[in-house]
């Protein structure tokens, strides 16, 4: 799945202007080998039900759902788990921050979980490519070779930027945050109403609490709000990632794919300052002790047996209106299909270059593009080959009579007006896309110029009165984010992703990219064609200093519209900035309007879909803490094919190896392979085989990845970290006949840790008895 939620979020937003990661028919990647004598356990034949909760999960039909935890005691939930014989009480799983759900923390883009009583976090290995960029230099490319710190002394911190946020409390706001915005006719004004309030709860939450760092999120769009606190834990440190052979084998081939054989895990510890607050990373911190830690099973699962996750997903549109899907199909997913082929062609020109660094940041970005490229092409064919759009549509006509019945007009009325907000955003949707891939989601240094721009501003307001993300609370992290700039930034990378950006801006009709010819430097009417753009970026990457992480530091923390308007003169990047300033801030005004309109009408529509479901929904993924349960499921548990069976194992590797990546295990791993150098970590249902990956039939989505699989018992078992293409379009709508999460069996994550990269002191500190 990769780290995508952050990426899908952004290009839709793009799509949108403010409203939402090669080829859509591979299903699986090369062919694993045909069992053998020799290891007969490679085939998970099911064995026929015996007791009444294994007859239950068998013919259990997943509802899908990524449920809150206060969702957890509805009636269906408890009967269910009561049939599938889970021992976790309801009650129990209801509370976020009582054992196992206190131990989830949310990494911003995946998930993760504390293992031991040391701060010690497990998540993917795709979840820490950032960090192993930070670290990585023309000498130690450690995103090829990976990383395991022998002491603690040698943890490297993971950048400036990384956060750990581990939950503290909820609360429902609702009644809060919308009260009397009805009596508000103004739209502006009703969103200022509503951003003022929301800035009230977090100041109030945060006051006095050092640390804690508090969210307000928006449920089943807008028909319930929860005010969460989080302990923000800034000192986090990179502990121990496998090598790329073992942690992205199989790699861009493999990816969404099923038979897989991927080692995606790594770690990071959490550290705090000697009096236990969170503090920026600095040598005499110490490790932060959690209140829970999930205890690692060995005893693993098998075919039918119950499993759930419990995570952070980043984004859903379950809860959307049929027209603004319709429109997807139509147009946004074509368009960013398009897009991001064209953007994973330059970053794969780019990680030949000679320049190692360039080569290295580029890969990482190449790899991200090619992730979503995947999955939005899924997507598009999910809604477009099966019935799923016609369920949508069935649902949408459900929801609408339900207006239509006998009741409140402003109910209808609601619905109705909802309809006309997304036809008037749909007419902009190309010139929306393009400008704000330009202005904010191509160039890094553009887009750093542009929060220069946009601190300056708010600086002379009063705190309370600055915009969310601006205000004195946010400066720890924006001066944090440009200390990180420079590991992440590339020159090469940059400039080639703004000048395609611009090109494509260039296609579009003068009069819908007024703002092109401004932030070129060029006449009014002018013709723009490849030289002028060229000629445009040779100034501004020579010239600039904003490649300076002293600069950018200090003008993000004094920097003053007076000062960025006399810096101008010589730097091109800061002038260009300042040009299309006055054209963000007009389609900012045009975003707050509508938002302020959409506060009073989308509530109606979630609350139409939930009343037509029986209330039996969740609501849409929004970065918050979920649950989603159900069974370890191939796509036919009746077949022996090899695609058919719910798990790998380390025995088909070999002959799945070409010894070129992506399929290049390291020599070590396939000698302890063949030697079958398994112990504990065996599986005596395989025969001795040693598990690798395995599917279920959970809800899961960008966000999810690194969330902590676990039994009936609350025990970690496994770590979610992708999907199958063929599932892929229940962001939209729940298919569980497609619907698949492969998941890294917790016993293979061992066994390399104990045979392959003699990681002994981490095993012991999860309280695992190394064994070989």
């Amino acid at each position: 799945m990769k780290n995508l939620y952050f990426l899908s979020g952004m290009l839709l937003a793009v799509a949108c202007c403010g409203i939402k990661a090669e080829t859509v028919g591979k299903t699986a990647g090369p062919t694993a080998p045909a069992p053998t004598a020799a290891d007969p356990g490679s085939v998970a034949v099911p064995v026929a039900p015996q007791t009444p909760e294994e007859k239950f999960r068998a013919d259990f039909v997943n509802p899908g759902g990524m449920w809150m935890p206060s969702q957890m005691t509805l009636p269906k939930h408890v009967e269910i788990f009561n049939k599938m014989g889970v021992s976790i009480p309801a009650e129990r799983l209801a509370d976020p921050l009582a054992s196992p759900l206190g131990a989830i923390v949310f990494l911003g883009g995946c998930s993760a979980s504390f293992v031991s009583p040391d701060g010690l976090v497990v998540t993917n290995h795709h979840c820490v490519q950032r960090a192993l960029q930070h670290n990585s230099s023309d000498k130690q490319n450690l995103v090829e070779h990976g990383f395991l710190a022998q002491t603690r002394a040698d943890e490297l911190g993971a950048g400036p930027t990384r956060r750990i946020w581990v939950a503290q409390s909820f609360r429902d706001v609702t009644s809060e945050m919308r009260d009397g915005l009805e009596k508000i006719r103004n739209p502006k004004k009703r969103k200022q109403a509503y951003e003022d309030r929301s800035k009230r709860l977090i100041a109030a939450c945060e006051k006095g609490r050092p640390g804690i760092r508090c969210s307000l999120k928006s449920f089943f769009n807008g028909d319930l709000y929860k005010l969460i606190a989080y302990l923000e834990i800034r000192d986090v440190r990179l502990v121990y990632v496998p090598r790329r052979s073992i942690g992205n084998y199989g790699g861009e081939q493999d990816n969404w794919a099923w038979p897989r054989h991927t080692g995606d895990f790594a770690f990071y510890r959490a550290y705090v300052a000697p009096d236990g607050k969170p503090a920026e990373y600095a040598p005499e911190n110490v490790p932060y002790t959690p209140t829970h830690y999930l205890k690692v099973s060995t005893a693993g699962v098998h075919p039918g047996d119950f499993v759930m996750v419990a995570g952070y997903p980043g984004r859903t549109e379950r809860c959307a209106t049929a027209a603004a899907i319709e429109h997807d199909v139509a147009w946004t997913y074509p368009h960013i299909i398009d897009y991001l082929k064209q953007r994973y062609a330059i970053t794969e020109t780019l990680i030949s270059n000679p320049n190692k660094t360039t080569a290295i940041k580029a890969g990482v970005a190449k790899q991200m593009t090619q992730n979503y490229l995947e999955k939005s092409q899924g997507v598009f064919a999910g809604l477009t080959q099966g019935d799923l759009l016609e369920r949508k549509r069935s649902l949408d006509d459900q929801i609408k009579a339900w207006a239509q019945a006998p009741g409140p007009e402003a109910v209808k009325a609601a619905i109705e007006k909802l309809a006309e907000l997304e036809a008037e955003q749909h007419r902009t949707a190309e010139v929306d896309f393009e400008r704000n891939l330009a202005f904010f989601r191509s160039s890094r240094l553009f887009a750093t110029a542009l929060e220069l721009v946009r601190m300056a501003s708010e600086r002379p307001k009063k705190d309370t009165d600055r915009k969310p993300g601006y205000q004195n609370r946010d400066m720890p992290n924006l001066i944090a984010k440009q200390k990180a700039f420079n590991g992440l930034y590339d020159r090469q990378l940059d400039k080639a992703l703004f000048k395609f950006a611009l090109t494509r801006a260039a296609g579009l009709p003068a009069a819908d990219r007024p703002w092109l010819g401004k932030m070129l430097g060029v006449k009014k009417g002018a013709r723009i064609d490849a030289a002028t753009i060229d000629a445009a970026l040779k100034k501004m990457y020579e010239k600039t200093g904003l490649e300076d992480e002293g600069l950018r530091v200090e003008l993000m923390q004094k920097g003053t519209m007076a000062r960025l308007r006399t810096m101008a003169a010589k730097d091109p990047v800061i002038k260009a900035a300042l040009a299309v300033w006055p054209m963000v801030k007009v389609e900012e005004s045009k975003s707050d309007a509508r938002e302020g309109e959409l506060l009073l009408v989308q509530p109606a529509y979630a609350r139409g879909m939930r009343e037509v479901l029986g209330g039996f929904l969740s609501p849409d993924a929004n970065a918050t803490l979920r649950i989603t349960y159900g069974t370890v499921r191939s796509f036919n548990p009746a077949s022996t094919a090899e695609v058919d069976r719910s798990f790998t194992t380390a025995s088909q590797i070999p002959a799945k190896n070409t010894g070129n990546k992506p399929f290049d295990a390291p020599q070590e791993l396939l000698e302890a392979i063949q030697a079958r150098t398994y112990g504990p970590y065996a599986d005596a249902a395989l025969d001795g085989a040693l598990p690798v990956n395995f599917l279920s039939d959970l809800d899961i989505t960008g966000g999810n990845s690194g969330s902590a699989v676990l039994n009936s018992k609350g025990e970690l078992v496994g770590l979610a970290f992708d999907g199958t293409i063929a599932g892929v379009a229940s962001d939209v709508v729940f298919n569980s006949e497609t619907q698949r999460t492969i998941s890294v069996d917790i016993r293979y994550v061992l066994w390399i840790m104990d045979v392959i990269d003699n990681a002994d002191h981490l095993l012991k500190e999860m309280g695992i008895t190394p064994a070989l």
